[in-house]
């Protein structure tokens, strides 16, 4: 049985435990860890990065070109405000939590609101719009004649609304285990406060919040692109399919400023969303960002995280080419006959992009728009024979039994790998040993506290969040099913 101390350190952070610990110092909180423990006495390189990014996500408003105001932090996504004339427009007026952000907009511009562009149909870019806007004063929203494509198409399978969506944004996690997703911090709780896949230690709600619906666009339009004048101000909104098909951006060509939506923020991008979605053609995402660097803009703004006010063309220039490198590579790779496993190292970014930040996996990753191309591209079987063939997982759990001696003798191959860091190791024989006695507790513990480990060392965000959240249901089930 896994020390009971040993796992409530695991399920937390480093950075958490000292809050915690209510003014211990560090060198205090680290030995209290047990000796046995594998865990690090200090935080993972995972999390130290994390923990620096969220440092962007403090509420502020950057004029990043005369009348073109930035805010960050005040929603999850990026909200901005162009002033002119007579009225401002407003690009991607956020979500359902947008009021403070239209009050600290008023103090900038009492002039009232003209238009409302959405780059693309997501809530999080179109759900705040109540706060800026007010029937019959004639305000525009504009969007593409596809809008809202995306969840048009989820609608078939209903999946986004399950378990996996909230999972990998990190909504069921416990307060002290949130971190994000790396190109912005969801709200503490989810719309309503509702509880998710039966996870029973989901934060507080003191009221219910009703999930708003976004307003619809009022005006829309079907070409590659439309030239619109506002308050004085010269706009050309640019179809630009990429993480959605309704997606567009937005550019001013007198200040030479584009508002890119979700096909670009500082984070490698989400080509395959870990929650699933409908599917996201790589392929458009690099002709769109190919359209954007023809526009040579000075200034750019992201669909989340603080805009490029330098280099932005650059910027976006390298953007595009590590898109276009992972997917040449995959399929070149794929021509070979290479599977996808294979093809991750084979589609890495060669070392002059490698390094740069915005192409980190904060949010999307490139492993996972390696596996995704190939999916779109070649469908589901990799090449390899035997995955034709496979077993269930019950039987493969019993051939690795009878390999090692019993299942006496996979458990302590189990116990052992996790004591000696082996964390991954664990997990993979502890899963096989759940396969055949699911209700185990010992080794629900154990496979709780074995993906604790593993999700604090994830930097990719919806990934460190679904595997938190998958170490919460398995600790949850152990206590459920512990003798009374």
């Amino acid at each position: 049985m896994i020390n009971r101390k040993y796992r409530i350190i695991l399920a937390l952070s480093f950075s958490q435990m000292l809050v915690a610990c209510q003014g211990e110092t560090a060198q205090e909180v680290t030995e209290s860890i047990p000796a046995q423990s594998p865990q690090v006495t200090q935080p993972s390189e995972a999390t130290q990065k994390l923990l620096e990014r969220n440092k962007m996500f403090d509420e502020r408003i950057n004029e990043v070109s005369e009348n073109v105001f930035v805010a960050t932090g005040y929603t999850v996504s990026a909200n901005s405000m162009i002033v002119g004339t007579d009225g401002v427009i407003i690009v991607d007026p956020g979500n359902q939590f947008s009021t403070k952000l239209a009050e600290a907009f008023r103090k900038i511009s009492a002039k009232p609101v003209k238009a409302i562009i959405y780059t693309h149909g997501h809530a999080d870019h179109t759900g705040g719009t109540p706060a800026f806007y007010t029937p019959d004063q004639g305000i525009q929203i504009w969007q593409r004649d596809n809008y809202n494509s995306e969840a048009r198409a989820n609608q078939v399978t209903g999946i986004t609304r399950g378990a996996r969506a909230s999972n990998t944004q990190g909504f069921d996690l416990r307060p002290e285990q949130k971190f994000g997703v790396g190109v912005a911090i969801p709200p503490e709780i989810t719309p309503g406060g509702m509880m998710v896949d039966g996870l029973t230690n989901k934060p507080e709600v003191t009221a219910p919040r009703q999930r708003v619906q976004p307003i619809p666009p009022t005006h829309t339009f079907s070409g590659e692109r439309e030239s619109i004048e506002i308050a004085g101000v010269k706009i050309e909104m640019v179809k630009a399919p990429g993480e959605t098909d309704d997606q567009l951006y937005v550019w001013l060509p007198d200040s030479k400023v584009l508002f890119a939506g979700d096909n670009f923020y500082q984070s490698w991008p989400n080509t395959y969303p870990l929650r699933g979605t409908a599917r996201r053609s790589v392929r458009d995402w690099v002709s769109s960002l190919s359209k954007m660097v023809d526009e040579s803009p000075e200034i750019l703004v992201g669909g989340h995280t603080t805009p490029i006010t330098e280099g932005a063309t650059e910027v976006l220039t390298n953007y595009r080419d590590a898109l276009k490198w992972v997917y040449d590579r995959t399929i070149e790779g794929a021509t070979k006959y290479m599977t996808p496993d294979e093809l991750v190292a084979y589609a890495a970014l060669p070392p002059h992009l490698a390094d740069l930040d915005y192409l980190q996996n904060y949010y999307g990753s490139v492993w996972g728009t390696v596996r995704d191309i190939y999916a779109q591209d070649l469908g589901w079987f990799d090449g390899a024979v035997l995955n034709l063939h496979r077993e269930s997982p019950q039987a493969q759990a019993q051939r690795l039994v009878d390999l090692v001696g019993g299942l006496d003798s996979l458990k302590n191959k189990a116990r052992a790998a996790l004591t000696s860091g082996d964390t991954l190791g664990a997990a993979q024989l502890t899963n096989a040993i759940l396969a055949l006695e699911a209700d185990n507790q010992e080794f629900n513990l154990l496979m709780a506290d074995a993906l604790a480990i593993i999700g604090e060392a994830t930097f990719n965000a919806p990934a460190r969040n679904f595997t938190l959240s998958s170490s919460n249901r398995y600790r949850n089930k152990a206590d459920t099913t512990a003798a009374p």
